[in-house]
């Protein structure tokens, strides 16, 4: 209430003095039609305020001439308010009388309850003045399409009927309907009009021909798949410092502290690592690679399951590979950004508002994207159609593989291999697994701590013959009615039995009291525990982790369970969904094909005389610790150096040959045509024929050797048994006549096919398959039909994931 002349005079200065600026908006439209407007519309329109946009002579468009007639007595009775509060703004220096007609005002104020009065008028202000810069907008993009269809051949855009675009009368269809349910459209400049829908549909998408009344004088977006870019390349140098990559992590996780913690901890090495590295390739010129890693299964989006688990004894093999990726990457001297949220990839990768369903346009901002299969969901939700154009640069860290039959969506849908995961269309190449157990995916892996030769002469010495420490850090793994007492019992006659269960207050009933359980450890006091060790010993679970490795390295033998029969997604519930068909020996089958005896033993844990004899032997037998090569921080370096360096999924492969005759498959001009592939000396393999040109491939076709599987064998099976390894990138070069004459096949038949099989052949009918999706090139795939087409090739001693030219 206004209790005195002068709080009266100063009130209605300061409203006035308020409600001036939003004279502005209401001009010509009136401040209650506004209100009318903003209340039938919703309050949708939230634009950010480019400025006061004066609304005047737009008020015609709103409606018919009923509500137009409305609007104008309602603009009329406001102008009407506003002439007497201006003259009520001259009362500052009146007369007595005037004071009276104040307080008499006051009175009348006050029966409009003032309070909040002046905040609400400038919400509404704010609000409408949103909407008016919405609906210049609107206007403005109406106007333009209206001037750009008059500028053209005829007065309305009409949907073209062109054979090289058939899908653009459907996409029209659907943007007509569909338009508004993504506000990236508008973003792109879709208002609602045909035209705007050719425009986006050919401009920012391709699904539409160019419009000849449009501009074109400006680039055009690229929706090749090769990168361009203007900058020029920089040259990577290898780091040894690793403080800018720890301030990248970041923090407020548990799991990126323990990654934080890793590197901290393998610093040394890894300097160590690239020096030795840095001197192997001679101060070879290496391009800079910009690359976005996003680490999908730790963001909030996919539910992060594994950062409240990192100290309750939960699956750390992810978070150690992820670490050590990210080290191996900022070591080699590349660009990097890290992504651990939706929000931060949105950012890196510059994808417009809205919910996904635009693509981005222009180049990517990175070379590599490093991510997971939580990630490439992500990235399909928020990319669009984009991911189909850049994936090419995706690199996905798959634990356990991803097979071809699996990756081709529609074949796989077709011959029931689709899983909730897989069906990416990837190259099979861009997988990028823990172990080398799916050749045809790429092998990254991660790194185990290396020991100088003083401390393995230590470890020697200190080692306990009658000590074992279990491998299972989770009371579940315990569990006696799974048949672990048996086997436990035995190992207790003969050792002193160590566990490192997590447990909170009370110790876990699952673990047998003669156990002797020191809680979860941190990784310096499991290391000294694993130096005084003599056994690690598996319960069958999990799968393939850095565990069995980590054992090793510190001078323990390995002992796990054989599989009868081998578990896969046929026949196990823990693979059951994966996209891969590969059967899994035992607990660690690198451990049991890789290493081997004395370091590792592989025993049916059921046939109690084995196991018993098993024990026996491991405490007469004396090892050094030992650490494969691949698995050292030089080995890491040299591998993910070699995939930056070489892989490029993003130039399409000339197809091979380029014709289905001798006279025209690249052999040198200097020779007679001859075949392509010659029998090596003492062997039943192929090798690439001297006298013929090599095509540019890497591998190079100097490490390939064709083979013929059996029946029922997989490429996989039959190179390994020539101890060699197969190559899907090598796929191409004997996917042809040349490869089948090579091996002295007898063809009646040969034809193409969509069959992960091919290229093989049937002796029994005489029938020859070659390969016509290239996606489908599988060392994994078997037919009890067929005898396969195998490219195998030579590998580096400890290296296998290179060949012996690789580098």
């Amino acid at each position: 209430m206004i209790t005195g002349n002068i709080d009266g005079k100063i009130m209605v200065r300061r409203w006035l003095v308020t409600f001036k600026p939003f004279r502005i908006f209401v001009v010509g439209i009136g401040f209650f039609s506004l209100c009318f407007l903003m209340t039938s519309l919703g309050g949708q329109f939230s634009a950010k305020r480019l400025g006061d946009s004066p609304f005047t002579i737009r008020t015609e468009v709103m409606g018919g001439v009923e509500s137009r007639g409305v609007l104008r007595k309602i603009s009329d009775m406001l102008e009407v308010i506003l002439k007497r509060m201006d003259s009520l703004s001259k009362l500052d220096n009146s007369t007595t009388s005037d004071t009276r007609r104040l307080d008499e005002l006051s009175s009348a104020i006050n029966r409009f309850q003032p309070a909040g009065l002046v905040e609400r008028i400038q919400a509404i202000a704010q609000n409408v003045s949103n909407m008016a810069v919405r609906v210049e907008q609107i206007l403005q993009n109406s106007m333009a399409a209206g001037r750009a269809v008059r500028d053209g051949s005829s007065g309305q855009c009409e949907v073209p009927r062109d054979p090289r675009y058939p899908d653009c009368p459907g996409k029209v269809d659907w943007m007509r309907a569909r338009w508004t349910s993504d506000p990236c459209y508008a973003f792109y400049g879709v208002d609602g009009s045909d035209c705007s829908f050719l425009i986006y549909l050919n401009e920012v998408e391709w699904f539409c021909p160019p419009l000849a009344w449009r501009n074109h004088s400006s680039p055009p977006t690229v929706h090749t798949h090769t990168r361009q870019t203007a900058t020029t390349k920089r040259q990577a140098a290898f780091r040894t410092d690793l403080s800018s990559l720890l301030d990248l992590v970041g923090t407020g996780k548990e799991s990126l502290s323990f990654m934080k913690r890793r590197m901290r901890r393998l610093a040394s090495q890894w300097g160590t690592a690239a020096q030795r590295l840095h001197a192997k390739l001679r101060q070879r010129w290496r391009e800079q690679k910009k690359i976005l890693v996003h680490v999908g299964f730790l963001t909030e989006e996919s539910g992060d399951v594994f950062s409240p688990k990192v100290l309750k004894g939960g699956p750390l093999g992810e978070m150690v590979q992820w670490a050590d990726i990210l080290t191996a990457l900022h070591v080699l001297g590349h660009n990097l950004k890290i992504s651990m949220s939706v929000k931060e990839l949105q950012g890196f990768l510059g994808v417009p508002p809205g919910r996904g369903s635009c693509p981005l346009t222009g180049p990517l901002p990175f070379d590599l994207i490093y991510t997971d299969y939580h990630g490439m969901q992500q990235m399909k939700q928020h990319m669009g159609l984009s991911l189909k154009r850049h994936k090419c640069h995706i690199r996905v860290i798959d634990t356990f593989g991803t097979e071809p039959a699996y990756n081709h969506e529609d074949y796989a849908t077709l011959h029931g291999y689709r899983t909730n995961w897989g069906y990416w269309n990837l190259n099979s190449r861009q997988y990028m697994t823990m172990f080398p157990h799916t050749p045809d995916n790429s092998f990254m892996g991660f790194v185990s701590e290396e020991l100088n030769d003083t401390e393995k002469s230590s470890i020697m010495r200190n080692k306990v013959n009658n000590m074992a420490v279990v491998y299972g850090k989770e009371a579940s793994m315990w569990k006696l009615q799974q048949g672990k007492e048996g086997f436990l019992q035995i190992l207790h006659r003969y050792m002193e039995v160590h566990g490192t269960v997590y447990y909170e207050t009370q110790r876990p009933p699952e673990v047998p009291a003669y156990v002797k359980n020191h809680g979860l450890l941190p990784q310096h006091e499991l290391q000294t525990l694993l130096r005084k060790a003599k056994l690690f010993i598996g319960f069958g679970f999990p799968y393939e982790g850095p565990a069995p490795l980590e054992a090793i390295a510190n001078g323990c033998i390995y002992l796990q369970p054989k599989f009868h029969p081998p578990h896969s997604s046929l026949n196990h519930e823990f693979f059951r969904g994966k996209p891969t068909s590969r059967e899994v020996s035992s607990q660690h089958p690198y451990a049991e094909q890789y290493i081997g005896r004395p370091h590792v033993m592989t025993v049916d844990y059921n046939n109690s005389q084995e196991f018993d004899s098993a024990i026996r032997e491991i405490m007469s037998t004396k090892v050094e610790p030992y650490l494969p090569y691949e698995y050292t921080c030089e080995g890491m370096l040299e591998r993910v150096h070699a995939y930056i360096e070489h892989q490029d999924f993003c130039t399409p492969e000339a197809p091979f040959p380029p014709a289905n005759s001798s006279s025209k498959l690249g052999l040198s001009s200097s020779a007679s045509p001859g075949p392509l592939f010659v029998l090596l000396p003492n062997s039943s393999a192929l090798t690439w024929a001297p006298n013929a040109n090599a095509p540019p491939a890497w591998p190079p076709l100097s490490s390939l050797r064709l083979l013929a599987s059996q029946e029922g064998q997989s490429c996989v099976e039959a190179c390994q048994r020539a101890n060699l390894v197969c190559e899907p990138a090598l796929f191409r070069f004997v996917n042809n006549r040349e490869a089948l004459r090579g091996l002295e096949v007898q063809c009646e038949v040969v034809e193409a096919e969509v069959n992960h099989v091919f290229p093989a052949f049937s002796v029994l009918r005489r029938e020859c398959g070659l390969q016509k999706d290239p996606l489908l090139y599988s060392c994994a795939g078997l037919s009890p039909k067929y005898r396969r087409l195998c490219p195998c090739r030579d590998y580096r001693r400890g290296q296998v994931a290179l060949c012996r030219d690789c580098l």
